[in-house]
């Protein structure tokens, strides 16, 4: 699955690039002058809530949407069927043909990129060992499980070899064996050299396989980093939640450094220092609680809101 030599240029030059990209749809910008570059051979992160504009961005990225104003490059070129040539995408929904089997939806897909045959043979089976489905070669699509179909969705994206793979929520809705399954894949492309872009809604996903990310509300970016930097800019450490009525008049007032959210049936108490609160809760009869440390979820409701969104 390594990417072909005969595209590859500097190897410190981004993958991706973007400057000012804008995007609007009669008086709605959905995409607000954004800047932002995805290094080659990482993993690249789009988080945000619904409506933030990052599928918007990843179909201008695709050349799918026209850019309203700025500016736009891939492989250092600008965008165009060239170098869509050299991307595999992996979107929302599966969109597999449930007529044919496993094997003959790679075949087709592999004819679109003009492989020849025996060499599409070869990386038909490479892609089926890589993606566990080798026992499932001549089953229709149709047949398959949830999990079976996305590992099939990948294998697909990855049959003319791309330097750079677009994944639109890649796990949503699967469990957690078939999610840490492809999780382990897509960490397997990334070592062999591959740039990956995500967009997720699994916190845990992020924090596993980004390199960087940035997180989106509004069309704007509200901050990028490493997922471990954007913990330590935006969150205390550690975070001790205490659940349901047993929230309900407990004293905090006098606990060093802690910094607490009221969502009603729970607190989230966020400090630098868990020891002191710890012992005071254990100190106080029938108070449920849990303590873990600071992850990328909390920096997404920081930044990004409580509030539900349509």
């Amino acid at each position: 699955m390594s990417a072909s030599t005969s595209h590859i240029t500097s190897s410190t030059s981004p993958v991706v690039s973007a400057k000012g990209l804008r995007k609007v749809f009669g008086t709605l910008t959905v995409v607000d002058d954004i800047d932002f570059t995805i290094p080659r051979g990482k993993c690249f992160g789009f988080l945000g809530p619904n409506g933030a504009g990052k599928t918007t961005t990843l179909r201008m990225l695709l050349g799918l949407s026209p850019m309203t104003a700025g500016e736009l490059t891939i492989f250092g070129q600008p965008v165009s069927p060239k170098t869509r040539e050299r991307m595999g995408v992996v979107p929302q929904l599966d969109n597999l043909d449930p007529d044919f089997s496993v094997i003959e939806n790679l075949e087709l897909y592999a004819s679109y990129f003009r492989i020849p045959r025996v060499e599409a043979s070869v990386r038909i089976e490479r892609l089926l060992r890589f993606t566990a489905l080798s026992e499932k070669r001549y089953a229709k699509t149709e047949t398959l499980s949830g999990g079976m179909k996305r590992r099939l969705t990948i294998a697909r994206a990855l049959i003319n070899e791309p330097e750079l793979v677009v994944l639109d929520e890649p796990t949503t809705g699967l469990d957690p064996q078939v999610r840490h399954a492809i999780w382990s894949r897509l960490n397997d492309l990334r070592a062999q050299g591959t740039t990956l872009i995500l967009t997720t809604h699994y916190m845990e996903e992020a924090e596993r396989l980004c390199d960087e990310l940035v997180i989106m509300d509004h069309g704007r970016i509200l901050d990028h980093g490493t997922p471990r930097a954007l913990i330590k800019r935006h969150v205390e450490a550690e975070v001790i939640e205490i659940r349901s009525e047993t929230a309900k008049g407990l004293v905090l007032e006098d606990l060093p450094e802690c910094r607490v959210e009221d969502l009603g049936t729970s607190l989230y108490c966020y400090t630098h220092h868990a020891a002191p609160l710890i012992q005071h809760l254990q100190d106080s009869p029938g108070v449920v609680f849990m303590h873990r440390p600071a992850g990328l979820e909390d920096v997404f409701l920081t930044l990004t809101g409580r509030e539900l969104r349509d």
